[in-house]
């Protein structure tokens, strides 16, 4: 890894461990607002692995305490996830948080150490802090490509939307242009791709299906 793209998840580790000791083991501790838009938003995510085998693997890339396999568990039958979060503090928390689910392993790293059948991200593209557009646009596209590379089946993702209100934009965030990713992973990756922006959030959630 180059010394940029450490400076810069070493900076959102940060930020997100200090997230997680004020607020817990709760959507506010990963930067949510709240309990309802968390679980929405797992919603919209997981329509990925709609029509999946009967049980399947997954990944989850920025996992924080683990709230998304809490929210899988009842619903679907998953043969392993791993979560992969780049604060130490998360996977810590996590790992206590889980440590009755033998098929759950979570791991400080900034990227899986397996391919899985899924890969699902949830709010890793928001918190830019200083950096630039430019910079967390090339960052953002990179970690894609990674999550192209470890998901076997199809893999999903959200990012806040460059359609959000101006007056509630906040400058150390990330809007993306939700065209311009959906183009990106229509070329790039699949031709099977899902823009998902109807769902009553300043977000947008892509679904990336391999046939």
């Amino acid at each position: 890894m180059n010394n940029t793209k450490h400076d810069l998840l070493s900076q959102v580790a940060g930020y997100y461990s200090e997230k997680l000791a004020e607020h817990g083991e709760t959507p506010r501790g990963v930067d949510w607002n709240g309990e309802e838009g968390q679980l929405l938003r797992f919603k919209q995510l997981c329509k990925v692995v709609q029509g999946a085998e009967a049980t399947f693997s997954i990944n989850d890339l920025g996992c924080g305490y683990g709230a998304l396999l809490d929210y899988l568990t009842p619903i679907y039958s998953i043969s392993s996830y791993l979560g992969i979060d780049i604060s130490e503090h998360m996977v810590l928390a996590a790992e206590a948080r889980h440590k009755k689910n033998a098929n759950a392993r979570f791991i400080t790293a900034i990227q899986p150490d397996k391919p899985a059948d899924y890969g699902v991200a949830s709010g890793i593209f928001n918190v830019r802090l200083e950096r630039s557009d430019a910079e967390w646009l090339d960052y953002l596209q990179a970690t894609l490509d990674l999550l192209n590379q470890t998901s076997l089946h199809g893999f999903s993702f959200n990012c806040l939307t460059s359609y959000s209100d101006e007056n509630k934009k906040r400058d150390y965030l990330y809007y993306a242009n939700p065209c311009q990713i959906f183009d990106l992973c229509k070329r790039r990756y699949s031709r099977h791709v899902a823009l998902l922006h109807d769902y009553g959030l300043y977000e947008f959630t892509i679904l990336v299906r391999k046939p």
